[in-house]
């Protein structure tokens, strides 16, 4: 992922010289618990801890040669030990392990360190959603379908919604999480040649994984792309935030608008603008994330017990998909926490349509009021019609029709047109959505 949008953190985690220190990591306790095992002597365990070390420049030098990292990897480490004068010890370094033994069980430990992170975001954001939502749990909109107003809603419920959706979606992340923190110490095609079970066990144990319950000479990918899964819905529920804040923030409805930083500039020609760029930057990104859940399905299905067809795939949507929902999350974070609300607008934009939106509880009160349901709800309609056509005030026409006032008075038609009424329920859903 390009440098724009890697943060520091996880950037580090998906760099090569992390990447070549979990490999290391992986052998190291290889070695050690080979030793505990009888397998390899203690000595030489003892020798790889103290002296072997990575030349990320040599490696790639070694690799440009020989074509293939891990030896590349492993000669590196080699020559570090002769250079510490321990070139014995080196014997025992990849003892009884082929290639994906080290590459599954170290990009594990990369993913453990990911999803460290991810979560850490994501309780995050959480946390702004509940205090926001909060904030604004009484504070009116109007709710929209299709774009068009529809019913009285709160701002809060949006952001309670927004919360509850991205709960769901940690339990997801931390779930493919824990599928991939899972080592295979079990060689090629996985058959334990070489090193056993017991072993395999007690390795993972050293890097706080556990052992794959089976694997062929790689493990298998559908907790791969399990993961990439939970991180596309994590960044379409940032989408999903971004998208409303968009339309929010369009000129005619000024209901919210992303912070505006001091010195900030909208349009290189129009200095009025204040465009919703973070938002939409949410927007594209996301896409991007998603994109690699169709690679990652397609690295499932590999030849027989292994080809690599899938490796340089992962190279790039691990990366890539774990620094962008670190991102995506740090951006929506930003957006919901500094998110301007601007409730007035809210209100007037609500009793734009002179009281339009309350015909569903017109043509309901008139239903329990003795009217049949077809009757009213062509008598409403004419009155909505007609007001939407000629921008005429729906409340007077409705409150000065004979038919409707044969069935309801003045009085019941006020709480027919009652903001309160509509809203009686909104502590009820709060207590749903944050009783835990």
């Amino acid at each position: 992922m390009i440098a724009r949008y890697t943060r520091p953190a996880m950037g580090k985690i998906w760099s090569e010289e992390n990447k070549y220190v979990c490999w290391l990591e992986v052998e190291l306790a290889t070695s050690e618990a080979l030793a505990e095992h009888g397998d390899v002597p203690a000595e030489a365990a003892a020798a790889l801890r103290a002296h072997a070390a990575v030349d990320v420049e040599r490696l790639n030098e070694i690799e440009r040669e020989v074509k293939h990292d891990v030896i590349a990897f492993t000669t590196t480490v080699a020559e570090k030990m002769a250079a510490a004068g321990k070139p014995e010890a080196s014997r025992w370094f990849h003892y009884g392990m082929t290639s994906n033994d080290v590459v599954d069980t170290a990009q594990a430990l990369q993913v453990k360190q990911s999803a460290a992170l991810l979560l850490e975001g994501v309780d995050k954001l959480l946390d702004s959603l509940k205090r926001r939502a909060h904030e604004f749990k009484m504070t009116v909109q109007m709710g929209r379908t299709h774009g068009i107003h529809a019913e009285p809603y709160t701002f809060g419920l949006k952001l309670a919604l927004w919360f509850d959706e991205l709960r769901r979606n940690r339990k997801r992340l931390a779930d493919a999480a824990e599928d991939m923190r899972a080592g295979k110490i079990s060689g090629a095609v996985g058959i334990f040649g070489h090193i056993g079970p017991e072993a395999e066990a007690a390795i993972c144990g050293k890097l706080g994984l556990k052992p794959a319950n089976i694997a062929s000479q790689v493990i298998s990918r559908d907790s791969h792309a399990a993961l990439i899964n939970a991180l596309a819905l994590v960044a379409a529920t940032c989408e999903k935030i971004a998208l409303e804040v968009r339309h929010l923030q369009r000129t005619e409805v000024r209901e919210a608008e992303e912070p505006f930083a001091p010195g900030q500039k909208g349009s290189s020609a129009m200095p009025h603008k204040r465009n919703p760029v973070t938002s939409e930057q949410i927007c594209g990104l996301a896409r991007v994330v998603r994109s690699n859940v169709q690679a990652a399905h397609e690295n499932i299905a590999l030849w027989h017990e292994r080809d690599i067809s899938h490796s340089s795939v992962e190279r790039v949507i691990l990366a890539d998909s774990c620094i962008l929902a670190d991102y995506l999350l740090a951006k929506t974070f930003w957006l919901v926490d500094g998110m301007r609300v601007n409730p007035e607008r809210m209100l007037r934009n609500l009793n734009l349509t002179q009281g339009l939106i309350f015909s569903g509880q017109i043509l309901l009160d008139l239903a329990a009021a003795g009217m049949l349901r077809e009757q009213a709800y062509e008598l409403v309609q004419g009155h909505a019609m007609r007001s939407w056509e000629t921008e005429s005030n729906f409340r007077e026409a409705i409150e000065n029709d004979a038919d409707v006032r044969k069935h309801l008075t003045l009085e019941q038609l006020a709480e027919s047109f009652s903001l309160e009424r509509q809203l009686t329920n909104v502590e009820k859903i709060f207590e749903r959505v944050f009783a835990a």
